[in-house]
């Protein structure tokens, strides 16, 4: 991509929101056509970060005390933030829409720019802390994110059913669209296509690989027998779309493990009962619940290749997978019979298990990855979210592991935590709780000249507060610089920017 001089490109762009299903360009010189626009240079230019956010957008009157809430129970407050997300009390499934904005910053974090995206065809949920990731397309030209086909304000979004798969136990009983939205660099159209899958939970990120969109989530919220858990388990994990599909009809990627209409064990992709396990001699781990080892969070693509992360939920295991074989994105598209492998090396041990009060064992909880190349692989881990002041935290694995390729095992080299897990907890303005950072989300990063490493992140949030999600907390977003003589002592975090109260960063991609 050509690189541009920020003062032009300023000088020649301007956004509408139309009604229609692309956010155009339409000033530039006096032009209204966005290829015409194209010729004063990429919207977003290279060398720069991209970074999505949402902010609260209620009021007093979006929620009225006493009202019904779709996920059960009354309003106990109002609108306002940030009681607002009391109603998590009554209501475990509540939330409320929220706008989307795209920043365009310098690798410094200066704003160059802020990007609203139309709040009529895709918006976000507030609290939700795994949304939002962004993924740079395969020919480099456009970047995914995914959200919901729902107005701004609109409740419980984020745990209604799907159309496709209507779960009659699911305590919200409204159904809306998941949705992934595709920002063109270079001419600014954002083109949304909707999608079926992820019912009763979210879609956490997506990436096009040769017109094609492979997607990860969660799907389920409700206590369905063992033929709606299989239905559900085909809705989630890693799933694909053609980019230009108008049906909202995605594919599960991934092999059939176990028996549909089980309550165990009926998986896509990954399944527990593949592994070893290490308390049984001979045999390998019970088969958990269906549907839930491939509640995948992260993704990235690598030479042709998929990786995705597993870092919450008490079945399956949190780790790093490879889906299929390496450079099967070369080939053509991963398929129903894609198997996924735990890298060598990564985390193998059940979290069920880890969980055990017999067996209680630390394990990481992976999110976003980038590789550095093919021998080093950067794994962000958002933490083990223990609130502040709470027995039993445990800080081992949260922050940015290092991993290097020796002979054929991924072998940790270093965990990155300082300017990170040391900062001190602080009260942001307006909030009467305490917020602190406790480890990384997303990242992205860039091979500098001397060759090291810069990875751009975005941070996950504690607080001591006990009465709301800590996905509404503001976070940060961070930069660290990585060479072959760092240490884990010896380097540090910098922050870039820091989000407002109500106001929550999402992903980041640094645009080549």
């Amino acid at each position: 991509m050509k690189k541009y001089s920020r003062l032009a490109n300023k000088q020649c762009f301007a956004f509408s929101l139309t009604l229609g299903a692309v956010l155009a360009l339409t000033a530039c010189g006096g032009a209204s056509d966005s290829s015409t626009c194209a010729s004063c240079g990429p919207v977003v230019v290279s060398s720069n970060l991209l970074v999505s956010r949402t902010v609260y957008a209620g009021t007093k009157s979006t929620v009225t005390v006493g009202q019904a809430l779709p996920g059960g129970g009354v309003a106990i407050a109002d609108g306002t933030f940030p009681n607002v997300f009391t109603n998590e009390t009554p209501d475990p499934s509540f939330g409320v829409s929220s706008p989307i904005y795209l920043d365009q910053l310098s690798s410094s974090g200066a704003l160059i720019r802020s990007i609203p995206v139309d709040p009529t065809l895709i918006t976000t949920s507030f609290a939700s802390k795994s949304e939002l990731a962004l993924n740079v397309s395969s020919d480099q030209t456009s970047v995914s994110f995914m959200g919901y086909k729902a107005t701004v304000n609109q409740l419980d979004v984020s745990n209604s059913n799907t159309a496709a798969v209507l779960d009659t136990t699911n305590p919200v009983t409204t159904t809306f669209a998941r949705a992934v939205a595709q920002f063109n660099l270079n001419s600014g159209a954002l083109a949304v296509t909707s999608v079926n899958a992820y019912s009763g939970n979210n879609g956490r990120a997506a990436v096009n690989v040769g017109g094609n969109f492979y997607m990860v989530g969660n799907a389920g919220n409700g206590n369905g027998d063992g033929n709606m858990l299989s239905a559900l388990s085909d809705n989630t994990g890693v799933q694909i779309i053609a980019a230009n599909s108008t049906t909202g009809a995605s594919t599960a990627v991934g092999v059939v493990n176990g028996v549909f209409g089980s309550t165990t064990g009926y998986q896509r992709g990954f399944s527990l009962a593949q592994l070893a396990d290490p308390a049984s001699p001979g045999k390998n781990y019970v088969a958990d619940k269906t549907g839930k080892d491939d509640n995948f969070r992260g993704m990235t693509v690598f030479n042709n290749t998929l990786y995705v992360t597993k870092g919450s939920g008490s079945n399956g295991v949190n780790t790093v997978y490879q889906v299929g074989a390496a450079n099967a994105l070369a080939g053509g598209s991963l398929s129903g019979t894609t198997l996924f492998t735990i890298l060598p090396g990564f985390n193998a041990l059940s979290e069920k298990v880890a969980e055990a009060k017999a067996t209680l064992t630390a394990t990481p909880h992976p999110f976003g990855i980038w590789f550095a190349d093919a021998n080093t692989l950067f794994v962000a881990d958002e933490g083990d979210g223990v609130r502040i002041g709470v027995a039993g935290k445990v800080t081992t694995f949260a922050g940015l592991q290092e991993y290097k390729l020796v002979s054929g095992v991924w072998t940790l080299a270093a965990t990155f935590q300082k300017g990170l897990l040391d900062q001190a907890a602080t009260t942001p303005t307006g909030l009467t709780w305490k917020v602190q950072t406790d480890g990384l989300r997303n990242i992205s990063g860039k091979r500098n000249a001397d060759g090291s490493f810069t990875i751009y992140a975005t941070t996950s949030t504690v607080s001591d507060e006990t009465t709301h999600d800590l996905g509404a907390d503001p976070n940060e977003l961070v930069a660290i610089t990585v060479n072959a003589a760092s240490t884990a002592a010896g380097t540090s975090f910098t922050v870039l920017k820091n989000s407002a109260t109500g106001e929550r960063f999402g992903g980041v991609a640094y645009i080549q």
